[in-house]
């Protein structure tokens, strides 16, 4: 598989693209005056304790308090259970209420794992992780761990012995070893544990130093991000079309990876870069609720705030055999696009995907391995549940950013994001109401009402009868007038 990661920069904004085979298959995007906070350290300040939701408010120095779940609140473990550098499991224990762990007032080190969402403010951890090219830093744990998409028992034996050993040297913290450090020598593993120790450093120093609602400790800009993160064994080349951020990425490479270096390409063609690889047109493509497949099938992605519902259609697909040998290769070729979806759109939370009903079991089964194997090189953690009574498939994905759309789009302000607006003639009736209303509670002459062009135009071609009546009832003349700037739903009754 060919993989390429492309890096587009303009003075506000920077997107990275992944493109697997030709496809565009992951895009993020960051904004100079809306830069995601997710992997912050702050010295944060306990607002209030809310014992009913068991969590507590922390002011963080934003302009809302984020969200701290007492199930994200590390407790310290007896001395006792650790030894040698490794974690004795301790009996389980009820888990603590939310007052006997923190206070109000209390200052606190936390870490931001989900950016600000609609009304919600961020989510938050006391359990820190510092990411490096290799490694992952757990500074309140002892343990060591290795990424499951390692298989190899020997690599992962390997590994894990000298991570350990090099934890031993700096302060036995917890450590996990990312895919990325497969294959890798000591001395790359040396200098990532070598930085994550001065990094920590830093931030306890920092502590120290700095009042509450501090920031400490800030993650890497997008274009460094997505090299540390990104970047894997097939990944040919990253094109980046800025010198300025092409040379900054130059000087990351050669400190903290530089067998990478050759990867870096400046592209300086004349034609825009995403435009090259089409991914204009998939973003456009990517904020449509309807998406078609090859074999003339489509779903139907409906975004709300509790879940995504994806919706399987054969559509034009007449298939060759028979209908239960259409539904399956519908579904087959469905379950690919949805996988693909769920990265390009970067949908979370919980998903219900109702593929067209199947009778065979094993066409099932088959439907959910084609799932998941799109699923495999999945940044985001996923889970896929099997096919509930009802034919549905449900599935979480872990989500810690806005989505594509949420990112890129605002509720409409015509229909206020229902997607839909009411027809001239709902508006019309409303508009009969609202005079006889008006003249009820009010002495005037002659009415005005002012509405959009094609409402007005209804009331004048079909209404003409029903609006003489109404002036005859009321002893009232009534005149229209549209108005270009009034919105379909939109509309005033002046008394004149």
């Amino acid at each position: 598989m060919s993989e390429e990661i492309l890096v587009n920069v303009t003075p506000r904004e920077t997107r990275v693209a992944v493109i697997e085979n030709g496809m565009l298959q992951e895009l993020h995007i960051e904004r100079g005056w809306r830069r995601g906070i997710v992997g912050n350290i702050y010295k944060g300040q306990i607002q209030r304790v809310m014992p009913g939701m068991q969590a507590a408010f922390v002011e963080i120095g934003h302009d809302r308090a984020a969200f701290l779940h007492a199930s994200d609140i590390v407790r310290a473990a007896p001395p006792a259970a650790v030894a040698a550098g490794e974690e004795v499991p301790l009996p389980p224990a009820a888990p603590a209420a939310i007052h006997e762990l923190v206070r109000d007032g209390q200052d606190v080190v936390v870490q931001v794992v989900k950016d600000p969402i609609g009304t919600k403010g961020a989510r938050l951890t006391t359990q820190i992780s510092i990411p490096s090219r290799y490694l992952v830093l757990m500074p309140q744990s002892k343990v060591i761990g290795v990424s499951a998409r390692i298989e190899d028992e020997a690599e992962r034996a390997r590994l894990k012995g000298l991570v350990s050993d090099l934890a031993a040297q700096h302060g036995h913290m917890g450590y996990i070893v990312r895919t990325n450090a497969e294959g890798q020598p000591a001395e790359a593993l040396a200098e990532d544990v070598a930085y994550l120790s001065r990094v920590w450093n830093v931030i306890n120093r920092r502590v120290g130093e700095m009042a509450p609602r501090a920031l400490l400790y800030e993650d890497l800009s997008l274009p460094l991000r997505a090299v540390r993160d990104l970047i894997r064994k097939d990944v040919e080349r990253v094109k980046v079309d800025s010198r300025e951020t092409y040379e900054r990425l130059q000087a990351f490479v050669a400190k903290y990876m530089p067998p990478l270096a050759e990867k870096l390409e400046l592209y300086s063609g004349d034609r825009p870069i995403f435009d090259l690889y089409g991914v204009e047109d998939e973003i456009g493509r990517a904020l449509d609720k309807q998406v078609p497949l090859k074999s003339g099938g489509y779903l139907v992605i409906d975004q709300t705030e509790a879940m995504t519902t994806i919706d399987v259609n054969t559509g034009s697909f007449l298939g060759q055999r028979n209908l239960e040998e259409t539904v399956y290769r519908t579904n087959l070729e469905a379950a690919q696009a949805v996988a693909r979806q769920l990265r390009l759109r970067n949908l979370g939370g919980i998903i219900i995907i109702d593929f067209i009903d199947m009778s065979d079991a094993e066409h099932k089964r088959q439907v959910l391995r084609t799932l998941e194997k799109g699923l495999a090189r999945d940044h985001a953690k996923t889970t896929v549940y099997d096919f509930s009574p009802l034919g549905l498939v449900e599935m979480t994905r872990k989500r810690t950013v806005d989505s594509l759309a949420r990112q890129l789009s605002e509720p409409c302000g015509a229909c206020g994001g229902r997607g839909m607006v009411k027809t001239a003639e709902t508006v019309t009736y409303e508009i009969f109401r609202e005079i006889t209303r008006a003249t009820r509670q009010f002495e005037a002459a002659r009415l005005l009402v002012i509405a959009s062009p094609k409402v007005v135009a209804r009331i004048t071609d079909e209404e003409s009868q029903a609006v003489a009546e109404l002036e005859e009832f009321l002893g009232k003349s009534i005149r229209l007038q549209a108005d270009a700037e009034y919105l379909q739903e939109q509309f005033d009754v002046v008394l004149l």
